[in-house]
């Protein structure tokens, strides 16, 4: 090979890669911002609608706190306290205990991305309007959470949507009207006495 166009190719491939770290670098400030903006002292609160993927379409609250939450809809109310997750079904007056992997917990809480895009996920991010795009890409294929985008205020950090793919299709779900609030931690529990006749099926 010339040996000038050799040198050249190996200049181009440093510049790709410094863009590429460059790229990365500004990504993960954009989300460790978005971090901290949700994991606000004492909690927060939002409207979320979900739509798309392999579940029914549904809206309703969602109220977090650090890596907790409690997503509440029409059809079910979801508590996760950090490990175990209880899913009331009102339809059926039951509630299922489970012990959910990150996939399970994206689809059912639009924050769950601040627990896992640290370590095992490339990252790049573009502008679209008043917002930051954000693509995470898993780097191990086995990974149950392989790819999602977000959408991110520019000037909150909140974010507004999340897609999360479920094998070939696409989850959306769009956020509104954040508000940071005070939660206790007991409120991410299931309390078997506010549903005495709901029948618990533990599912771990």
């Amino acid at each position: 090979m010339n040996k000038k166009i050799f040198t050249l190719l190996f200049l181009i491939l440093v510049i790709l890669g410094s863009l590429q770290a460059q790229t990365s670098a500004q990504t993960m400030q954009i989300l460790n911002k978005a971090a901290a903006a949700l994991n606000a002292k004492g909690g927060a609160s939002a409207n979320f609608s979900i739509s798309g993927g392999n579940i029914e379409k549904s809206s309703g609250t969602i109220t977090i706190k650090k890596n907790k939450f409690v997503a509440q809809s029409a059809q079910a109310t979801i508590w996760y306290n950090g490990k175990t997750q209880w899913t009331y079904m009102k339809s059926s007056n039951e509630v299922n205990v489970t012990t959910p992997n990150e996939a399970k917990q994206a689809v059912m809480n639009p924050y769950a991305f601040v627990n896992i895009y640290k370590t095992g996920y490339n990252m790049s991010s573009t502008t679209q309007g008043n917002s930051y795009k954000i693509h995470l890409t898993a780097q191990n294929a086995k990974r149950p959470l392989k790819e999602l985008y977000l959408l991110i205020n520019k000037q909150t950090y909140v974010p507004s949507q999340v897609k999360v793919l479920q094998g070939k299709n696409w989850l959306t779900i769009n956020i509104t009207n954040f508000k940071k609030k005070k939660i206790s931690d007991s409120a991410f529990s299931f309390n078997s006495k506010e549903y005495p006749s709901a029948e618990v099926i533990d599912l771990r």
